[in-house]
């Protein structure tokens, strides 16, 4: 009986053990296009879509927010996000990006997605925003589903930190510090 239970355990969580992403520390970022949708802009007060890609993430300090349409995952690390905006860093060296997997939403909640972004934006429109309508940076970067991502990439587009899930506090923390030493003159 306990054999079959560890069993039915174990099988249960093998999935989501074996779907480990594919950003090692000191490498680039696997490059990945998002054509249907991708970056967000807001220019004379409407909207518009541009072809997105992540071979763009060079010349600044990237923190980047991978995140399922849904309201959990805007929530997971927005601790973090709020942190990074209180934190001042110099436009000049740094750029927030947030990615909206919409292949992630449930369904009928892609309008509430692109109102989330278009509102977001019109908030802070020096930051990035991307929606990836089919999952296509999920997919290249083997993040795993329904989840949000913190990434951060230093300025030859190199990943420095990364972790999937919700960040603690000390977690999000050190992300702000180790911001703080990418920036050209920062304490390396």
């Amino acid at each position: 009986m306990h054999r079959r239970l560890l069993l039915l355990i174990f099988s249960l969580f093998l999935p989501s053990i074996l779907q480990a992403h594919n950003l090692p520390i000191g490498a680039p970022l696997p490059k990945v296009g998002v054509a249907d949708k991708g970056e967000l802009l807001y220019q004379n007060n409407e909207f518009s879509y541009k072809f997105w890609n992540s071979a763009q993430l060079k010349g600044k300090i990237y923190l980047i927010q991978h995140m399922a349409a849904s309201a959990s995952a805007s929530e997971m690390n927005a601790a973090m996000v709020e942190t990074a905006k209180k934190a001042n860093l110099p436009q000049k060296y740094y750029q927030m990006t947030t990615i909206v997997n919409a292949d992630d939403a449930l369904f009928g909640s892609s309008v509430y997605s692109r109102n989330w972004l278009e509102n977001n934006k019109k908030m802070s429109p020096v930051s990035q925003f991307i929606l990836d309508t089919h999952g296509d940076v999920r997919q290249a970067w083997g993040l795993q589903a329904k989840t949000s991502a913190i990434v951060v990439l230093d300025a030859r587009g190199r990943v420095r930190y990364v972790k999937e899930g919700a960040l603690t506090l000390k977690e999000v923390q050190r992300v702000i510090n180790l911001l703080h030493r990418l920036i050209p003159g920062g304490a390396n």
